[in-house]
């Protein structure tokens, strides 16, 4: 074998255990190029954006910096390769990333975590009481959307406006799950029961859950993961009967029939990457198609976020000191051992 060929067969197999064991030396940012993240602005994905950042730039000595904008701008720029990596992205929601996805512009590595949903929530204490604040239980046998309509129930989370209806809390007006939910309030023919209140804002929705919480109240309300609400208090999802397309399809057109209610869709999210950043740094795939946070952690993380009311790099730092166990299986013994130096 020449010397030349020599070298390029070593080269070779440098990139292909690089990229199968997650060596410290990343090609990608060997070369200098810097990994552009997407600046989400939303809580969970300014955490998690934090945490892959500073797991790349201390562990394996790349340049790293973000982009702020909305969601659709930067899902463009994921597609144009002016950002590489967009660290939440919620597959099959937006029209953007779809048709990037078609033209082969993007692609959907691992999946940034696992069990996220959507729903009409009560806390678990309306269902079970809660000995530690002399709760007692006021629904135990509460379990489905379906029992709503009993007058009992339509009596215990009472419209203080107009107390011979219920009140469910819905989203803001505007948001996408507003109108989803509303959509459901008629299916379910709770509509002539319930209130249909919507707050000005999220941190008004926020606020009133809490409120109810930590009171001890009966509060019904539309709520989804990772949230720091998810991660302060105990709530029980009510069952609703299975998603399906036909279903999902009339609820949430604007002009869709209302004659039956389902559960909303699963939920898939995963890193959106560029599809040539892809090929151009298979060590860096390797460590995201890895990176998997379990849900506990991040509602975990977000509740440290508004407890302690820091941002999204205090809590990544926080993150990656407490949860070791976690991240730690990511990357490879020499990152790890960089990350955890870094943070003293």
């Amino acid at each position: 074998m020449s010397i030349n060929k020599l070298k390029l067969t070593l080269a070779a197999t440098g990139l292909v255990l690089a990229a199968s064991t997650g060596s410290a030396s990343a090609s990608y940012c060997g070369d200098g190029k810097t990994v552009m993240f997407a600046g989400i602005d939303w809580e969970s994905g300014a955490f998690i954006t934090e945490v892959m950042k500073t797991i790349l730039a201390k562990g394996y000595d790349c340049q790293v910096d973000s982009i702020p904008g909305n969601s659709v701008t930067l899902e463009q720029a994921t597609a144009n390769n002016d950002v590489q990596i967009f660290a939440e992205e919620w597959l099959g929601r937006s029209d953007v990333w779809n048709k990037a996805v078609e033209e082969k512009k993007v692609v959907a590595v691992g999946k940034t975590f696992v069990g996220a949903s959507e729903g009409w929530f009560v806390p678990e204490y309306v269902i079970k009481g809660d000995a530690s604040r002399s709760l007692e239980a006021k629904a135990p046998d509460l379990k489905s959307v379906s029992q709503l309509s009993d007058p009992k129930i339509v009596e215990l989370f009472a419209d203080p406006e107009e107390p011979s209806k219920g009140r469910f809390l819905n989203c803001p007006s505007g948001w996408t799950c507003e109108g989803v939910s509303s959509a459901k309030l008629e299916a379910y023919k709770l509509g002539e029961t319930y209130v249909n209140f919507r707050p000005g804002t999220g941190t008004a929705l926020d606020s009133a859950i809490t409120s109810a919480y930590l009171q001890g109240e009966p509060i019904l309300f539309y709520y989804w993961s990772p949230t720091a609400i998810m991660g302060k208090f105990k709530l029980v999802q009510l069952e609703e009967p299975a998603y399906s397309e036909e279903c999902w399809k009339e609820l949430s057109s604007a002009n869709g029939k209302r004659e039956q209610g389902c559960a909303f869709p699963s939920v898939d999210v995963s890193y959106g990457v560029n599809s040539t950043f892809a090929q151009e740094a298979p060590e860096i795939i390797a460590i995201l198609e890895k990176a998997t946070f379990p849900l506990d952690a991040v509602n975990g993380s977000l509740a440290y976020m508004a407890d302690n009311k820091v941002d999204a790099t205090a809590a990544a730092a926080e993150f990656l000191k407490t949860k070791a166990d976690v991240w730690g299986k990511w990357v490879s013994d020499e990152a790890r051992g960089k990350i955890e130096a870094s943070l003293k």
